[in-house]
């Protein structure tokens, strides 16, 4: 479940993640048949799923609410993941990036109006109260939300990785887009860039590159830097800014 978390994870804005290329604004007509072909499945992924939970009886609670949201996040991400637009002329590989993550970005909106609400009184989902995968919806909501969520919620979530009663690796993944956003090196190693086709870790922009796998050890982290990096390596070619 972690690997699916940290992956899914990935595809918000880049993004542990690669991070999602920004999008711009293009006219869908712009696209050729082929390019349309090869997003379709991104926005079919999310129809299917949110068809699948019309289907379902109402949440019963807070926690299986969290849990379906978690699935629709990652619905279109993981159709996303597969796809490969390397074939594309060089001119049109953008505009179909944009168009691919543009019903991702828009879902991503409705689903964090959906769940600050719910945010109780302690600050965050705890996993010992709502279970693990509840409150690892929670954290891709807001992972692929906002700066401004970030902000919110880092200072909420720092401590409470610290004692074990959130994911670590949440935290990092968070702590880390946010530091990127403001312009400062990362601390764990989580946000990939796209060097000649490929995700790769920017360790000219990692805080104390030395001892980051220690810090990702102790926060949790599964793989060391190296092993993270590896996991990307057979993943579609990716295109820099």
């Amino acid at each position: 479940m972690k690997l699916l978390l940290l992956i899914a994870a990935l595809m918000g804005g880049c993004a542990g993640e690669a991070p999602q290329q920004e999008p711009v604004a293009v006219e869908a007509p712009a696209l050729s048949a082929e390019a349309r072909a090869l997003i379709a499945p991104v926005a079919a992924a999310i129809a299917t799923e949110e068809a699948r939970q019309a289907a379902l009886p109402p949440p019963a609670d807070v926690r299986e609410r969290l849990e379906r949201m978690g699935r629709l996040d990652q619905a279109g991400r993981m159709a996303g993941i597969a796809v490969d637009l390397s074939a594309l002329p060089e001119g049109e590989r953008q505009v179909a990036m944009a168009a691919l993550w543009a019903p991702v970005t828009a879902l991503d909106g409705r689903l964090t109006g959906e769940l600050l609400p719910l945010v109780p009184e302690e600050g965050w989902f705890l996993p010992s109260v709502y279970g693990e995968q509840a409150s690892s919806a929670a954290f891709l909501i807001i992972q692929h939300s906002t700066i401004e969520q970030w902000r919110r919620f880092v200072p909420v979530l720092e401590p409470l990785a610290l004692a074990g009663e959130i994911d670590g690796q949440d935290f990092g993944l968070m702590y880390d887009r946010l530091a990127i956003n403001e312009g400062r090196p990362q601390r764990y190693g989580t946000q990939m860039t796209c060097k000649a086709g490929k995700w790769v870790i920017d360790y000219a922009n990692l805080e104390d590159p030395e001892h980051a796998d220690e810090r990702r050890a102790d926060m949790g982290f599964h793989w060391t830097l190296a092993e993270y990096e590896d996991l990307f390596a057979h993943y579609p070619p990716c295109t820099e800014d």
